[in-house]
């Protein structure tokens, strides 16, 4: 990533700062157990670093300060971890000139906390029930020696700048979709009755690192039959029977930013006719709220929209009489915010401006017939309306029918 990008974003960050307050994020920390490394979104937003423990401070002074903490490189350790990055390395891939080494931050932070009131920070959340995170911990103790310092979230601040796209930034969701579709057409050409999920999965995987991304945006749906009807099924270990559908609820990521991409289709080849009377309703609904996605709309009202589509499909299928009885059948929102995270910075009930990539994803679910239907596709928000990111990914009857056949 061009440093200047990262420049702008943190100038961005600074304008939305009062004098004397303070940004402190914190990168993630090397995991316990073996895992590829993931960056922290935040820090990785500001900085375009992937190495762990760092600390990035910005403070809104007269004139702004910025300064980045990294680990101090051992020679000793080389031979063991590999070298560290230099300070001269992460100045020149970050733009940040001011670099110092962790074990300075404890010494230096007092000048930065002493004269500031308000701290915004990679916070997160976790339940009461657990160890409390580096953050967590940092902002207790600095409440001890600076008892008049607030300290809050900061992704209140970082909504304005994540969740409108740049044109960079649209390039790396656009791998992200393009390679995750060709995962999941090779597992529909591939997938044959008796295999097990897990299988489906594997073949997604290869396509994935087969195209150099290293992480998935998130832990794969691979969900065969009445599983489909669970809308998080995670254990993708279930043989595939005679005449069921397969849902796919797959993404994968690149340099960070996420796909999210739901296809359904029959491996036998070809929809029964129960299976296409409910498919083709979510594949209406689908359709129609895509072309309602514009500059100015809410995404409330898409919600709305789609409920309302999808009640009367309800009614259509003889699956409810009453339209109130909906949620027995679909019991999520139609869409949501995309982009370094799954679910993006950006509120379920927000006004949708130009750059924001949202997923539209109706779905209908009956755990009693063994079927689960959802379709869902990543739309950015253009001037004129939208643009289907996702608009190679086969999803019409014919289309999937050719391809499992």
């Amino acid at each position: 990533m061009d440093s200047k990008l990262l420049i702008d974003r943190r100038k961005k960050l600074i304008k939305q700062l009062k004098e004397k307050e303070l940004v402190i994020v914190f990168a993630t920390s090397i995991p316990k157990y073996p895992r590829n490394f993931l960056q922290d979104n935040n820090f990785k937003y500001l900085t375009g670093l992937d190495i762990p423990d760092a600390i990035f401070v910005i403070s809104k002074q007269k004139k702004p300060v910025m300064e980045l903490f990294i680990e101090r490189g051992i020679p000793e350790m080389e031979v063991w971890v590999g070298k560290k990055m230099t300070k001269k390395e992460a100045s020149e891939s970050s733009g940040i000139e001011k670099i110092s080494f962790l074990d300075e931050f404890e010494r230096k932070i007092g000048l930065y906390l002493a004269p500031s009131f308000n701290i915004h920070t990679n916070l997160g959340y976790n339940s009461i029930d657990k160890p409390l995170s580096k953050q967590q911990y940092f902002i207790n103790k600095t409440k001890q020696h600076f008892p008049h310092i607030t300290a809050m979230d900061m992704t209140k601040i970082m909504i304005p700048l994540r969740s409108v796209k740049t044109k960079w930034e649209l390039e790396q969701m656009q791998k992200a979709i393009d390679v995750t579709g060709d995962g999941i057409k090779n597992i529909i050409t591939k997938s044959k009755i008796g295999m097990m999920e897990y299988e489906l999965e594997a073949i997604l995987q290869f396509e994935v690192t087969r195209n150099g991304l290293k992480h998935m945006g998130f832990k794969p749906i691979i969900a065969v039959g009445g599983n489909a009807a669970t809308l998080h099924y995670e254990q993708n270990d279930s043989k595939i029977g005679k005449d069921e559908m397969v849902l796919l609820d797959v993404g994968a990521a690149c340099n960070g930013y996420s796909a999210d991409i739901s296809r359904t289709f029959p491996v036998s080849g070809k929809f029964t006719k129960r299976q296409k009377e409910v498919y083709s309703e979510v594949l209406r609904i689908n359709k129609k709220i895509i072309t309602m996605v514009k500059p100015g709309i809410g995404m409330k009202e898409l919600n709305e929209r789609t409920v309302e589509m999808i009640q009367k499909a309800l009614i259509k299928l003889k699956l409810i009489k009453d339209k109130s009885d909906y949620r027995k059948y679909y019991m999520h929102s139609v869409g949501h915010h995309l982009g370094m995270d799954t679910h993006d910075l950006g509120a379920r009930d927000s006004v949708l401006k130009i750059g924001n990539v949202v997923t539209v994803e109706p779905g209908i679910y009956i755990p009693e017939e063994k079927i689960g239907v959802r379709i869902e596709d990543d739309i950015l928000v253009t001037k004129t309306g939208y643009k289907n990111l996702s608009i190679n990914i086969p999803k019409e009857i014919g289309e999937l029918e050719n391809l499992s056949s």
